[in-house]
């Protein structure tokens, strides 16, 4: 009895050899790749940076999502959820900090960083009270509104935005296509280890073909300079105004929202007992105190990614020890110059078409969790369709709150954040106010929960 005991490990603790760690832990970086270079390049680009100072930017941003994925991966100390997390610069974070910076300077958009870093943790146990109103048709419905939200950013990846020169161009299309036809195929020709590394060589076979068509960016190419260190504050001492910090302080709440439905999801794709109060508070502290590091060598808030869910779910490697090396490589490309440089060539239609199949898949994760509620019920209809409303309008509606004051505007038009706090009021409106106790079905969908 004691040997079989013995034996028996979580699938998220398992160690596997390094040969799969290395493996898979690649195929997440290479999914996840383009979004710190796409904050970078896009903060660059806004506030006029010069070269060497994005490249610097460019560097910092892989160490620290790097430390970030170690530290949600190992769990230290209440820091980090133990779960196979990535963490990613968020986009309106860097949208937040570029406005920031042109209503008053840099070194105030760096002191925001810095102040919201620690809202997090004045916040967080007053957050912590809140996380019941968090039940699976909330979690089910947010799921499916981060994947419309992704798979719209992949798409944008793909043919670029409307009015730009080369907008939906049919190399492009092809490049998408080719990427998604080959995760597809090898998804269904191979078995085993290679049948789960479909979404890196699907990603791969799309490449391939960018190389043959020549639109592999080669212009970035170049051995040196081999080495890459960041600066430490490399704007300066930070400037700290509260009033400037609120739209950056505002989305640390949103942030927090997210987060819980992330830490809940991904819990139940590895099969882990979830505590939600103790392991959301984990990954939220985790968020918290990475992003004051970050804040250190310039970079905007770092927070835990929902889009490499959907990678853990198609493969089925559910170790935390693969993200770890994920953390370790995210860290080597950013000291290896050469290295983050061949990443930055990938067309991103080749990108956009791996992020169509991997956001979706968490899309199908929402519709798992809303098959274990009951849609027929009169209050879990209205909770679902309103909160999809909300959250849509916005994602499918761009710029429909931009007469709004700016802080307002942010905030609205996050239809992620509003749809899933849309959909903790209605749940909380049918099923807790007025009423002794939640209705029994709802009641037992989060103790499943809570028992998986």
């Amino acid at each position: 009895m004691s040997e079989v005991h013995k034996d028996v490990t979580a699938p998220v603790d398992e160690k596997l050899p390094l040969k799969t760690l290395l493996a898979f832990g690649l195929q997440h970086v290479l999914v996840m790749a383009a979004s710190p270079i796409a904050s970078v390049f896009l903060m660059a680009t806004a506030l006029d940076f010069t070269p060497e100072l994005t490249i610097n930017l460019l560097s910092a941003t892989f160490i620290i999502c790097g430390i970030g994925t170690l530290l949600q991966s190992i769990g230290w100390r209440g820091f980090g959820a133990r779960l196979p997390f990535i963490m990613l610069p968020g986009g309106a974070p860097i949208v937040l900090f570029i406005l920031i910076a042109q209503q008053t300077d840099v070194a105030t958009a760096s002191g925001a960083v810095f102040l919201t870093a620690l809202f997090y943790f004045l916040v967080l146990p007053v957050f912590k009270k809140f996380l019941r109103f968090f039940p699976s048709v909330v979690v089910g419905t947010m799921l499916l509104l981060v994947a419309i939200n992704l798979v719209k950013i992949s798409g944008f990846l793909i043919v670029g935005n409307p009015g730009t020169e080369g907008f939906a161009a049919p190399l492009n299309l092809l490049l998408a296509f080719a990427t998604i036809g080959f995760t597809v195929l090898f998804a269904r020709v191979l078995s085993g280890m290679m049948g789960q590394l479909a979404i890196l060589l699907g990603l791969l076979g799309g490449t391939l073909v960018a190389v043959l068509f020549g639109a592999f960016h080669t212009e970035h190419l170049s051995l040196f300079p081999l080495f890459s260190l960041p600066s430490l504050l490399p704007f300066g001492m930070p400037k700290f105004d509260l009033l400037a910090s609120l739209p950056l302080m505002i989305f640390c709440i949103i942030s927090m929202v997210e987060a819980t439905g992330q830490t809940i999801a991904i819990g139940e794709v590895v099969d882990k007992k979830m505590d939600p109060e103790n392991d959301v508070a984990r990954t939220i502290r985790g968020d918290a105190v990475v992003s004051l590091l970050g804040g250190l060598f310039g970079t905007s808030l770092i927070i835990t990614s929902g889009e490499n869910i959907g990678v853990v779910r198609a493969t089925g490697i559910r170790s935390r020890y693969v993200t770890l090396v994920s953390g370790l490589m995210l860290i080597l490309f950013a000291l290896l110059s050469p290295l983050a440089r061949v990443i930055h060539g990938v067309p991103e239609a080749v990108v956009g078409g791996t992020g169509l199949v991997v956001f979706a898949i968490v899309g199908t994760m929402g519709i798992d969790m809303l098959r274990r509620v009951d849609l027929r019920q009169h209050a879990n209809m209205y909770v679902v369709s309103v909160a999809l409303a909300v959250g849509l309008f916005p994602i499918l509606v761009p710029g429909v709150y931009s007469q709004f004051p700016s802080g307002l505007a942010s905030l609205l038009s996050n239809g992620v954040a509003m749809g899933a706090i849309t959909a903790a009021l209605m749940n909380a409106l049918f099923h807790y106010l007025g009423k002794g106790s939640a209705p029994v079905a709802e009641a037992e969908n989060h103790s499943r929960l809570q028992s998986r």
